[in-house]
């Protein structure tokens, strides 16, 4: 999930930042080098047959109704078409009307050279074939606007005008891009970074691009409600900041999934690929390091790479293996910092302590993080990334607020950082393993139950557990998964009418729908104005960009002068 949100009471205050979950979270890692394999498995999906290729999406967007990568990419397909007919002073009309005929396409597996015109949202560059007439959009990973690139085209998506490719290697680069800036070898053929090759205060821009996009393309709102998009919050480290990575290795050739109950045999005669999915293949690459990770994650990996040196024939099925940061505090003048590192572990200073950070294995282990002076524990398995500085509020409503909501509350990030701020603090998780950490976290940073209190349940039921708190004085805090929230908790949330709501999202674009329907203000409930929106890079070198958005409830006529 995603970001600490501003404080909410006064605009002096802040709060750590940081991505949270309660459950295990996809991969990012990244790679370094042009050229790709040549060829694909014969079986690869063509646009052969009367049917249309099946959308294809990670597991984490299959819940995922509107604000899908394949929406995201249509919106910005069009956005490109119709900028080009305007520019050459034609009529924008729809890009299905003129899509070139399949029949004139080339045959998968051909080699083309394309000018990229445009950089999706999805983080892959969107070219077409210079002089040609041609109005399809081929989807090109790794490159720039401005490159001129050799790709390879895998597919046709039947009847949307646009195709997907390869990326094969750069014939004329763009002033954007200077690949002396990627740090990895892996990079254009592992799927996890795209940016390695822009400069980070352009890599900060267009990621700011990204959340306008996502109010233009899905909030369904007048322009006029929408303020600026302020410019990205950047990462104080670019690299080295991953804590947890998931690396995996495919079974055994020959090896499938069991049928009936029984699997065919199979046995590893080598120690496979470890690593992380090549760029649009099912198929893992060996990645011997990753340098978005911590240094603890990354002499992780290199431990965990040895001991499958050794093991690799106990394992029969492919697997995923866990690293995942654990950070042991020690006051600096005490024993245990000026003593010896034991094997595989890293140390670093921190004010007055001294960090010692190991790599942690065993999902049901649990680890430490520090955040500022908090503590908090979690499942080695969950994801509780700490990144950046997250900014304060803009202004202080004319009444105090006293109480904060925490929906979705995960371990309790926001509940704990932000309780100082606070008369009471309750937050909610459908996890009941999380809210027993959250509740855990509560005690060792000193916040008593009347402080500061957990309760399992789904968010929609929140604020059956909530009347003794004031709407008028509340700010409610949410940081949904990436599908965004449903409809009937938006419509429990307007029936409430918190004074202030805190929206914090690792989906700007299920974000940017949710906040058009409470701006919007439609049916029975509150209605809210937006007062900022801005994005976060939790994730440097990625296309990713976390997004905060701050809302204000609307007072009705003869409500400010009561207030």
């Amino acid at each position: 999930m995603s970001s600490a949100p501003a404080a909410a009471a006064a605009p002096s205050a802040t709060a750590t930042a940081t991505v949270h979950n309660g459950t295990p979270n996809g991969t990012h890692t990244n790679g370094s080098t042009h050229n790709r394999p040549a060829k694909r498995p014969n079986n690869a999906n063509r646009s052969g047959g009367n049917r249309k290729p099946k959308q294809q999406r990670t597991k984490r967007e299959r819940n995922i109704t509107e604000g899908s990568t394949e929406e995201v990419l249509r919106c910005d397909i069009d956005a490109l078409l119709k900028a080009r007919r305007e520019a050459a002073d034609g009529e924008p009309e729809d890009a299905a009307s003129t899509a070139t005929p399949e029949a004139d396409l080339p045959e998968p597996f051909t080699e083309i050279e394309v000018e990229i015109h445009e950089l999706s949202s999805t983080g892959d560059g969107l070219g077409m074939v210079a002089g040609s007439g041609s109005e399809q959009v081929y989807v090109v990973p790794f490159t720039v606007p401005g490159d001129t690139a050799r790709i390879k085209v895998i597919r046709h998506v039947r009847g949307e005008g646009h195709s997907h490719a390869d990326f094969v290697s750069v014939t004329m680069p763009s002033p954007l891009r200077d690949d002396a800036r990627v740090r990895c070898r892996y990079f254009a053929r592992c799927g996890g970074c795209q940016f390695q090759m822009l400069d980070y205060a352009e890599q900060l821009r267009r990621k700011r691009r990204i959340v306008v996009k996502a109010y233009d393309n899905f909030a369904n709102l007048p322009r006029a409600l929408v303020p600026e998009v302020r410019d990205t919050i950047g990462s104080p480290l670019q690299y080295g900041y991953r804590t947890k990575l998931t690396p995996h290795f495919d079974g055994p050739p020959g090896f499938r999934p069991a049928k009936r109950g029984k699997s065919e045999a199979a046995s590893f005669s080598a120690c496979p690929d470890i690593g992380f999915m090549q760029k649009g293949r099912r198929k893992v690459m060996d990645i011997e390091d990753c340098p978005i990770a911590t240094e603890a994650v990354r002499v992780g990996n290199t431990r965990e790479r040895k001991r499958m040196q050794d093991e690799y024939t106990n394992y029969k099925r492919g697997a995923t293996l866990l690293l995942r940061e654990n950070t042991t505090r020690h006051p600096k003048d005490s024993e245990a910092a000026k003593a010896e590192l034991a094997p595989y572990t890293v140390k670093s200073e921190s004010g007055d302590f001294v960090d010692v950070k190991s790599c942690e294995t065993d999902s049901k282990a649990t680890t430490t993080e520090y955040i500022d002076d908090y503590i908090f524990t979690n499942p080695a398995g969950s994801f509780f990334q700490n990144t950046a500085p997250a900014p304060a509020a803009d202004r202080t409503p004319t009444r105090p607020i006293k109480y904060l909501i925490d929906a979705y509350s995960g371990s309790g990030l926001f509940t704990i950082t932000l309780s100082s701020l606070f008369q009471r603090s309750i937050g909610i998780d459908i996890a009941g393993a999380s809210i027993e950490y959250a509740r855990r976290n509560a005690a060792l940073n000193g916040l008593a139950e009347d402080r500061c209190r957990f309760i399992a349940a789904d968010a929609g039921e929140l604020f059956r557990s909530v009347a003794a708190y004031d709407p008028d004085e509340t700010v409610v805090v949410l940081d949904p998964p990436r599908k965004g929230c449903d409809a009937s908790f938006l419509a429990q949330l307007r029936k409430f009418g918190p004074r202030r709501v805190l929206y914090v999202s690792c989906n700007v674009h299920t974000q940017a729908r949710d906040v058009g329907v409470l701006v919007r203000g439609e049916g029975e409930g509150r209605r809210y104005e937006i007062e900022s929106l801005v994005g976060f890079d939790f994730f440097p070198q990625t296309g990713h960009v976390e997004g905060v958005a701050i809302l204000n409830r609307v007072e009705e006529e003869g409500e400010a002068t009561q207030n």
